[in-house]
């Protein structure tokens, strides 16, 4: 029998009138969900098909699993490594997603399980009691595991009204969440508190949650970290670098440039050019991969038109396989990265890396991709939404935040080259977290 002791939080005096209003919001709104899922449905018809799931009711039960919370489409990528790990535990498993994109990512690497009877797909139930208590009448899970940070407050209490045991899994908590949640009634955190318990994905991260009172945490790594790592393109852009001219030569890729960025960029260049021909030296080749294709044709004219000479991916048709694509051209100062799909090959061209999105406040993109390839990162100072793995990344000096274009200049040419070995130790530091967190479940199920 599950331990009702380890899963149990009071409910305060605040959060069951809290708890009673959210349940009849949700309930009183229900035309307006499905009003907004009927309209969704215009675009995506998966929006509004099995809508009996959404309501906790399930054709083919499937008792004794291990539920997944995975709503959208990055958390679904996130999980893989760890549901293939729990599959090959005897698992069955049942996955809950919000989003059409999620579900059908699930339906597609998990197609021979599926039809195995070894894990179910289904919509995530709406925010009410009745249709949470469905769910679990259902599935009865063994134990839930909710990715990254959703904190539904029917959700966390149902799985305890059930006893289920439900952990926060490859957790954290930002900053501004924190601070944002530890003012007025601190109800997301007192939900919180209705967790059995959290795997996070740093020493940083746990010693947030068990500020706010959330007991139980076991620290595992980033699952991100564990995704496989396309090879294929890892080997075609080495072999690239090496076609276009580049083997002994400094290479620094700009990735996912996004709009309003670009002139930051380009005064870093002309910086670098300069100190290149002062020094009587080879300037480094930039390989610069803009994050939208409709801004492809746009960027790679202002490259031209500041003078810099540009060779287009798109100019070699087919795959990027540099030994397809004739005769090796004139090094030229800019590779340009305009296709989808292949950011493994133009990082793995590069010695360091400079990733996008920073200099915009709407905060910059991934830096796990290139810090797994062994490459530094530098980013701009809107580092919020890459909060993990950035704040630690920077602790262990293999990424740095800049202020605009001159500091952006100043790294460039200063000394500061990270080797290899540091990247690769920080990275063994947050990878096999598929691993740790299976060696750490067993420990936060077991009765206190």
């Amino acid at each position: 029998m599950r331990s009702q002791r380890m899963i149990r939080a009071t409910k305060s005096a605040v959060l069951v009138p809290f708890l009673f209003l959210w349940s009849a919001i949700w309930t009183l709104g229900l035309p307006v969900l499905l009003l907004y899922l009927r309209r969704r449905a215009r675009k995506d018809p998966e929006y509004f098909a099995h809508l009996s799931e959404r309501f906790g009711r399930y054709r083919d039960p499937m008792e004794g699993c291990v539920w997944i919370h995975a709503v959208s489409l990055g958390e679904l990528r996130s999980a893989v490594p760890l549901i293939r790990g729990l599959l090959g535990q005897g698992e069955r498993i049942v996955v809950t997603h919000f989003t059409p994109a999620g579900r059908r990512e699930a339906e597609q690497v998990f197609a021979q399980e599926i039809q195995a009877g070894q894990l179910r797909p289904v919509w995530v139930p709406i925010e009410t009691a009745w249709a949470w208590r469905g769910f679990f009448q259902a599935f009865q899970p063994k134990f839930g595991l909710v990715m990254e940070i959703e904190i539904w407050p029917r959700m966390v209490f149902a799985a305890q009204d059930a006893g289920v045991p439900l952990f926060m899994c490859n957790a954290q908590y930002p900053v501004k969440s924190l601070t944002r949640d530890s003012g007025g009634l601190r109800l997301r955190q007192k939900v919180m508190q209705g967790f059995a318990g959290a795997l996070v994905k740093s020493q940083m991260q746990a010693d947030r949650f068990a500020s706010v009172g959330v007991r139980n945490i076991a620290i595992t790594g980033e699952l991100r970290f564990d995704q496989p790592v396309p090879q294929a393109l890892v080997k075609a852009g080495q072999a690239a670098r090496r076609w276009i001219g580049a083997h002994d030569r400094r290479v620094i890729c700009i990735a996912s440039a996004i709009e309003g960025e670009d002139a930051v960029y380009l005064h870093a260049i002309a910086a670098l050019r300069r100190e290149a021909m002062a020094r009587q030296q080879v300037m480094p080749l930039f390989v610069y991969v803009p994050r939208r294709p409709e801004r492809f044709d746009l960027v790679a004219s202002a490259l031209q038109d500041a003078g810099l000479s540009v060779l287009r991916r798109s100019a070699f048709a087919g795959e990027f396989m540099s030994d397809r694509w004739g005769p090796v051209p004139d090094c030229p100062d800019v590779f340009f990265g305009d296709s989808l799909g292949e950011m493994y090959a133009y990082l793995s061209m590069a010695d360091e890396v400079i990733v996008g999105g920073g200099f915009n406040p709407k905060g910059a993109h991934n830096i796990s991709e290139a810090l797994v390839l062994g490459r530094p990162v530098v980013t701009g100072p809107h580092v919020h939404t890459i909060e993990y793995p950035f704040a630690e990344a920077e602790a262990a000096g293999v990424a740095r935040s800049v202020r605009d274009a001159e500091e952006l200049t100043a790294v460039l040419l200063s000394d500061w080259r990270p080797d290899k070995g540091r990247i690769e130790g920080f990275v063994a530091a947050h990878s096999n977290a598929t691993d740790k967190t299976l060696a750490a479940l067993p420990k936060l199920l077991r009765p206190s």
